[in-house]
């Protein structure tokens, strides 16, 4: 693995900070990126202590999505690996019956998102080397009753991370398609998710880490999630309606 600098965007969630942990735990330099940066003060300060490594704070707005060909262009280095956590759930009633709180989750994980990484993946095709990582997700693979506009913008942001994939091929630049299933963080907080197919934060980070080191594809952090959602993509839709799965 290169030994550049690793960028985390929507670096203050659970997730991301322990994603931030193991690449510093690597010897890579960090750039944390997220809204009120300065919330990560003493992350940086943990990770330069404990690691020996530089970490450097970055103000990033996913939504501002003029503002990103700038934040691309302002860091002090491209990353060689740059890791997108960014996303929001929303509560799924709210989602459905307010159009301006459905949106904002459709822009959250999927158009900045693809925003941002559509940039990074132009600076990385013009030096020739890098690898992207979309954190995608297990809604994404069929859209359910239960959290369709969840699932819908995620479904949305895995197909433009495998198309981006599919064009960057024999640019030098890889991207990896990380599906989390369900973890335990301040998302999922309340949640009666089954211990078993729950991942925690470090898990993901240590899955991704792994994936960016043998060029993979698309991952489920826990196994078992491909073949769960390989029996529930292969349900028949008018046997799925019937389901409240």
């Amino acid at each position: 693995m290169s030994g550049g600098p690793v960028l985390i965007l929507g670096a203050t969630s659970g997730m991301a900070r322990e994603i931030a942990r193991t690449f510093a735990a690597a010897g890579h330099p960090i750039q944390l990126a997220a809204r009120n940066v300065g919330r990560l003060a003493d992350d940086k300060a943990d990770l330069e202590t404990r690691h020996g490594i530089a970490v450097t704070l970055h103000e990033f707005d996913a939504f501002d999505l003029d503002a990103h060909k700038a934040f691309v262009d302002g860091l002090p280095a491209l990353p060689a690996i740059a890791v997108c956590a960014v996303g929001a759930m929303g509560q799924h009633e709210e989602n459905i019956n307010d159009p301006k709180a459905g949106a904002q989750v459709m822009r959250a994980n999927f158009e900045g998102p693809a925003s941002i990484l559509g940039h990074l993946a132009n600076a990385m095709e013009t030096r020739g080397s890098g690898t992207l990582v979309g954190i995608s997700s297990v809604a994404g693979d069929r859209g359910r009753a239960s959290n369709y506009v969840y699932g819908a913008a995620k479904a949305g942001f895995t197909a433009f991370l495998s198309g981006l994939r599919n064009r960057l091929a024999h640019k030098g630049v890889h991207v990896v398609t990380v599906k989390p299933g369900f973890v335990a963080t301040a998302m999922t907080e309340g949640m009666d998710l089954p211990e078993k197919l729950t991942a925690q934060p470090v898990e993901v980070a240590n899955a991704i880490r792994s994936a960016v080191q043998s060029q993979k594809n698309v991952i489920y952090v826990r196994p078992i999630w491909r073949l769960i959602m390989l029996v529930i993509r292969a349900i028949p839709e008018p046997i799925f309606k019937k389901t409240d799965i």
